[in-house]
Formats: structure tokens, C-alpha cells, sequence
């Protein structure tokens, strides 16, 4: 890789919400698209509905701290969340929030805010389950973390192999993820 890169993610919600798989599969596309990343997952006291969160770095270099204190992408998937973590977003970068559990009221013009109504989508196709897939779509398509193919041979990898069944409507979610991107973007 001739050019650098660097991108990092901060993504919050409540356990259950697959937040941490959302941050494990934009790990795994940075090492399929051979690059350098960290994912560090944080957790509440609570099995499922507590809060939780991760980190994701994505490098074409060595990454000196897994650390990320501000992010050049903030997804968030419930209002707590978006309190806590909404201010740790770079300038120039993306707030990517579920808009369907999360209000907010006075977005930052300093960086791209993408209301994503994740729960009315996953709903539509069929499970509320499929929620962080969306958000998988968009952070790829707005962001270009990672890459399309390289997302789409991680959730072929990851998601296919242990349930096959579940696999069309989670290539399904991510193909409408990157739609609403694309669709939120050109309105920007």
C-alpha cells in the first residue's frame, strides 16, 4: 500500500445491539484488505441490555495506541450513547446514529451527521437483529473505512460460515445501509 491511512471508529449502545460484532466486522474487512487494526470492546456490568461499546483502528502502518479518544467515526445506537460519545467525534468526521431510538436536537455542523432509522430497517427485513449490518453499510459507504468487497467477503466469512440461513438477509441489510448513505449524502 503505497498511501497512508488512518481511520478510526468509536461505536456505543446497549448490549444486544451487536455493537461489538459491528466493530469486529470493520476489523476483520481492514485485515482482509491487509491493513493494520485494533479492536478493543468495552462492557457494563450487565449481560444484555447494559451498555457497551468498542474501538476499532484501521492503519496502513503500524498503530502505536489502540486508544481512541476522538474518532473520525461515531456510531451510536441508543440516546445514552449519543450523550457520551457524540462530542468525541473528529472534526471532518461522521455521526452515525439510530435515529429511530436516538433524538438529537442540535447536530454539529463540524462534522457529517447521518440520522439512520436502523431499527425500522432491520424490522422490514425481518429481524431487529440485522440493525448493526445496516450501520456496517453505511459506515463503509459514507466513510470508505473499509472497503465494499472486503466487507462483503467479511460478512460471507464470518456471519455465512456460523449461520448460513441468516446470510441473505444480512447481505441484504448491508446492501440497505449503503443505500441510505448514498442517499443521505447526496443530501447533504
Amino acid at each position: 500500500m503505497s498511501d497512508k491511512f488512518y481511520m478510526d471508529l468509536l461505536a456505543a449502545g446497549f448490549g444486544g445491539q451487536g455493537i461489538m460484532m459491528l466493530g469486529q466486522l470493520v476489523a476483520y474487512s481492514g485485515i482482509h484488505q491487509g491493513r493494520h487494526v485494533t479492536w478493543i470492546p468495552a462492557y457494563g456490568p450487565e449481560m444484555r441490555g447494559g451498555t457497551a461499546n468498542c474501538s476499532c483502528v484501521v492503519s496502513s502502518e503500524e498503530i502505536g495506541s489502540p486508544v481512541v479518544e476522538s474518532a473520525d467515526v461515531v456510531v451510536v445506537m441508543n440516546q445514552p450513547s449519543l450523550e457520551k460519545f457524540a462530542p468525541r467525534v473528529k472534526p471532518g468526521g461522521y455521526l452515525i446514529y439510530n435515529s429511530d431510538l436516538v433524538e438529537y436536537s442540535s447536530p454539529r455542523t463540524d462534522v457529517t451527521v447521518l440520522p439512520v432509522p436502523a431499527q425500522t430497517m432491520a424490522h422490514d427485513l425481518g429481524s431487529d437483529r440485522v440493525a448493526n449490518i445496516i450501520m456496517l453499510g453505511v459506515i463503509v459507504k459514507a466513510s470508505g473505512m473499509v472497503s465494499e468487497n472486503d466487507a462483503l467477503e467479511t460478512i460471507k466469512e464470518k456471519l455465512g460460515a456460523k449461520k448460513p440461513k441468516f446470510l441473505p438477509m444480512n447481505l441484504e441489510a448491508f446492501d440497505k445501509g449503503m443505500s441510505v448513505a448514498e442517499e443521505l449524502m447526496n443530501k447533504k
